[in-house]
Formats: C-alpha cells, sequence, structure tokens
C-alpha cells in the first residue's frame, strides 16, 4: 500500500470546500489513516516548500500556505499517488479535465485547493513531515474487497 499526503490549503478551507474534496478521495477508495486541522508553521512550509527555494515563486508560497488553517490528510491505497493526483487533476486548472478537484472548483493556479504528493518517495517524505507514525493508523475498512483486488 502507498501513502501521499494531501494538504487542503487555505483557498479550499476559507471557501468551505474541505467536505468536498475530502469526499471525492473516499469516494475514489482511498483510506484515510491521518487527518490534522492546522496552521502551518513558517518553518514547516520552508521544509515542504524546501525543492523550490531560490525560486522567485518560493516566498509567495511559504506566505501562502501559512496564511490561514490547513487540512493534512495521510491516504493509504493501491497506487495512492497516481489516484490522487487524477482525482486532483492537473496543476493549472484551466488545464485540469472535468470531474477532477481542480477542473471542477478552481480557476487559478495560485489558488489551485490542494496539494498531493508527486511521487511515491516524496509521499513517504510528506506524509513523515507532517505526522508522527503513532499518528497513523493503517485500518482494513469493511469495504476494502471490493475496492482492492
Amino acid at each position: 500500500m502507498e501513502r501521499t499526503l494531501i494538504i487542503i490549503k487555505p483557498d479550499a478551507v476559507q471557501r468551505g470546500l474541505t467536505g468536498e474534496i475530502l469526499r471525492r478521495f473516499e469516494a475514489r477508495g482511498l483510506r484515510i489513516i491521518g487527518m490534522k486541522f492546522m496552521q502551518i508553521s513558517e518553518a514547516l512550509a520552508g521544509k515542504h516548500y524546501e525543492v523550490h527555494q531560490g525560486k522567485p515563486f518560493y516566498e509567495g508560497l511559504v506566505s501562502y500556505i501559512t496564511s490561514s488553517p490547513v487540512v493534512v490528510i495521510a491516504l493509504e491505497g493501491t497506487n495512492a499517488v497516481a489516484a490522487a493526483r487524477g482525482t486532483i487533476g492537473s496543476t493549472k486548472p484551466h488545464e485540469a479535465t472535468a470531474g477532477t478537484i481542480r477542473g471542477d472548483l478552481a480557476l487559478e493556479v495560485g489558488r489551485n485547493l490542494v496539494h498531493g504528493s508527486d511521487s511515491v518517495e516524496n509521499g513517504q517524505i510528506e506524509v513523515g513531515n507532517f505526522f508522527d507514525e503513532s499518528e497513523l493508523i493503517s485500518w482494513p475498512r469493511n469495504t476494502d474487497p471490493w475496492i482492492f483486488e
């Protein structure tokens, strides 16, 4: 089972889209193993966006993600990273297909509602940045045999 990190960003929380976004991941079959409502500190934002340090948009990313509360979610499932990214849609909402979170609910890249890990490796790292292992509960659902082969 893969793990991936989802951040329901400040714009989605402020717009009251948390439930709708979470519903889409659960409907897809991904299992929630950890979830927090939190205010991201500048230090944690810097760690999360470390790969973008030195780029012209870095300060804006940090400023934005720390501007309001977010919901961070650790998801688990078969091909969880690819499944989550497919559910999210293209980074640029105007390129995202209808039926995806960004395709249905967002207009601009700077307000694209949700972050999802971009690789299995980064999923492990990002989940570890936001959750202690003791905060994660990998559990069997009664519906799992109807979702996972």
